[in-house]
């Protein structure tokens, strides 16, 4: 079983490549990732696999211009190598009047998010906990999904001196259980620690909704009340992020925020921040680039303030970087992976209760943008789409697509929920949001099931 390389080891390594002469500065970025993935459906383990990878990226810096070269090859004439292409690179390339410099010195929070017993995590334990999840699957229904155990480390060092070095775990665990007329219900978890995924937990919310949505009835399409559990929550998250919070398309005016600062844009119980140093968050306390992660806030009481940058956006924009930098070059420029949603004082029972006529949705999927300036996207209901009616559930409804502008929806927000969940699209990236009862949503077609 692998284990951590170290950050000596790193120090190291990364010190033969910034050995290299005649050019004007040096960043080594490491990445070393292990973990062990459990696949299972029709209520059977089908699949147990695990992956390790190392990697090096080298850029250097020569006379504004800059080179990129990568290596598995994690040793010091790996790095020495790495560099010495990247400067190969860096001679021919065009001049990069732009360039922003490297990271400074400066001194990084220190978060611990790496747990041993997930980082050793056997197919055997994980083989345990899906057995657990499978037991509650009800009588003629299957479940199928994945159990996901990793570790990671991510290192940067430059020649400005700048140093850093963090390791990190990550747990999920994702169930789909279908079976009957039509019917499906999801459920998933995901956690720093493999020890807080409850599996019981998990495969009863999955079965109570693929019960309850057998023989889904026909919607007609059109504007209702939603009640949107955190999974679905979190893809409206996601998207936001990718079409507003960015600092490159913010200064180019391509951001659905462009030239929005000090506006309301959303409800006033609405507050989105990005904080890498929250303890209740994934990933490193600094981004790609070696610079230490700041909390932004970036919508507060529904006005919006400001997006994340990096060092390239902050040049160019006045400002100094937030630590949202993703690996140089990047042509999406620096993002947000951190995401947090305030919470209300709503529960899922209270957002039910008050809704008349509505359709409570546990996620969506198959998401697009449709158009980012004005923050739509389109994408289906999945696992679990229910009718409301006089403050209660009363019964399934087929799948329903909607075309919806996030903005709108943010908009009109009526009930915050009061638990938060963790939902992660990958290893270096996280949101935190609760459940959301808005009033307008937009469903623009339905499916046959």
């Amino acid at each position: 079983m692998p284990g951590i390389i170290g950050e000596d080891r790193f120090r190291a390594v990364a010190a033969a490549a910034l050995e290299l002469t005649g050019v004007d500065g040096v960043e080594v970025l490491y990445t070393h990732a292990w973990g062990g993935l459990t696949r299972f459906a029709n209520s059977e383990i089908h699949q147990s696999t695990f992956r390790e990878d190392t990697g090096l990226r080298v850029r250097v810096v020569a006379s504004s211009r800059t080179g990129v070269a990568s290596s598995n090859d994690f040793s010091e004439r790996g790095a020495r190598e790495a560099a010495a292409s990247a400067k190969e690179m860096a001679e021919i390339a065009a001049p990069d009047p732009l360039f922003p410099g490297l990271a400074p010195k400066a001194v990084v929070p220190t978060v611990d998010r790496f747990f041993e017993g997930t980082a050793d995590a056997t197919p055997a334990s994980r083989a345990e906990s899906v057995a657990r999840l499978i037991d509650l699957c009800p009588a003629g229904f299957v479940a199928a999904g994945a159990f996901e155990t990793a570790a990671a480390e991510l290192g940067i060092a430059n020649s400005e001196g700048q140093v850093c070095w963090s390791p990190g775990t990550l747990a999920s665990l994702t169930t789909v259980m279908t079976g009957g007329e039509h019917g499906s219900g999801f459920a998933e978890s995901f956690s720093g620690s493999a020890e807080f995924i409850d599996p019981e937990a998990l495969g009863g919310r999955a079965a109570d909704k693929a019960v309850r949505s057998q023989e889904p009835v026909a919607l007609e399409p059109g504007t209702y009340p939603v009640v949107l559990e955190p999974a679905a929550v979190a893809t409206l998250a996601g998207f936001l992020a990718y079409v507003g919070f960015g600092g490159r398309g913010y200064i180019e005016d391509r951001s659905c925020f462009s030239g929005k600062a000090g506006q309301p844009v959303a409800a006033p119980s609405i507050s989105i921040w990005d904080d890498g140093a929250d303890p209740r968050t994934l990933g490193a306390a600094f981004d790609f680039e070696g610079v230490p992660r700041q909390r932004v806030d970036l919508i507060k009481n529904g006005v919006f303030l400001d997006a994340v940058y990096d060092l390239r956006t902050g040049k160019q924009s006045g400002r100094p970087s937030t630590g949202h930098g993703l690996p140089a070059p990047s042509s999406e420029g620096p993002f947000p992976l951190n995401l947090f949603m305030a919470e209300g004082d709503a529960s899922r029972e209270d957002m039910i209760r008050s809704t008349q006529r509505g359709v409570l949705v546990t996620r969506f999927h198959y998401s697009n943008v449709v158009n980012p300036i004005e923050s739509s996207i389109t994408g289906m209901t999945r696992d679990g789409t229910f009718l409301i009616e006089g403050g209660e559930i009363v019964g399934p409804v087929m799948n329903l697509r909607f075309t919806q502008s996030i903005i709108d929806a943010l908009r009109n927000v009526s009930l915050v929920g009061r638990k938060a969940e963790l939902a992660s699209e990958f290893f270096f990236s996280s949101s935190r949001v609760p459940a959301l009862k808005i009033e307008e949503f937009h469903f623009s077609g339905r499916s046959d099931h």
